[in-house]
């Protein structure tokens, strides 16, 4: 065998490599779920996203919710009798926020118990899909985060506080425009986060938890831990 013939048979597995790992872990995933399901008689939904080398030449792939997430999750929920649990498997940095509303609506919406598991983390809106369930089961070391709107990289919140504190003659159109998208936001998203706790607690304490993880208490990636 030449190097050519080498280099090809290299370059045929190295491609088939990352097919076969999926494979092999949708494989394990499936075996996985179904003895959980029959375990605790309930519908197990997985939302994991997480850096994956999985694509053809091997480069790694990061995941964050967005709207095909919303159609499979909702579609499953869809699918599963209104009495029967849903187990929910939780473990993203969030992303946008209309498929995350959307999730988790569903899951308020559904009449049978719904358990959210967080292995590791459930940021952002992944935090938002959380505060629906009826239990959130974290381990010693699983975080949540805050709620509060992003307009592309820059908090809405901190936004609002540049607006405030500087002349309004020395602020560009730009950044009043974006400011006022983030109010909007801001005030979107805590009465949602409201709305969701409202039915797990008395409608002041939901108030201010809800403003407390919209409002730009802390930085968005702050940790909440269980404990």
């Amino acid at each position: 065998m030449d190097i050519m013939q080498l280099f090809w048979l290299f370059f045929i597995i190295s491609a088939l490599q990352p097919v076969l790992q999926r494979r092999y872990l949708e494989a394990m995933r499936v075996r996985k779920i179904a003895s959980i399901e029959k375990k605790r008689s309930s519908r197990v939904i997985l939302l994991i996203h997480r850096q994956e080398t999985m694509n053809l030449l091997g480069f790694p792939l990061m995941r964050y919710i967005d709207v095909n997430d919303s159609e499979e999750v909702l579609r499953a929920i869809q699918m599963t009798d209104d009495e029967v649990p849903l187990d929910i498997v939780l473990h993203t940095p969030g992303g946008l926020v209309l498929p995350a509303t959307q999730i988790a609506r569903a899951i308020q919406g559904h009449k049978g118990k719904v358990t959210v598991f967080v292995p590791h983390y459930a940021m952002s809106g992944g935090t938002l899909i959380a505060l629906a369930a009826d239990e959130i089961v974290m381990c010693e070391h699983s975080v949540l985060g805050p709620v509060d709107p992003q307009l592309g990289q820059l908090p809405a919140a901190s936004l609002l506080k540049v607006v405030a504190e500087k002349p309004i003659a020395e602020i560009d159109d730009q950044t009043l425009i974006m400011a006022d998208v983030g109010r909007k936001a801001i005030a979107q998203i805590e009465a949602f986060a409201k709305r969701l706790l409202s039915d797990k607690m008395d409608e002041n304490r939901a108030a201010a938890l809800a403003a407390k993880l919209a409002t730009g208490t802390w930085t968005h990636d702050y940790p909440h831990l269980c404990r």
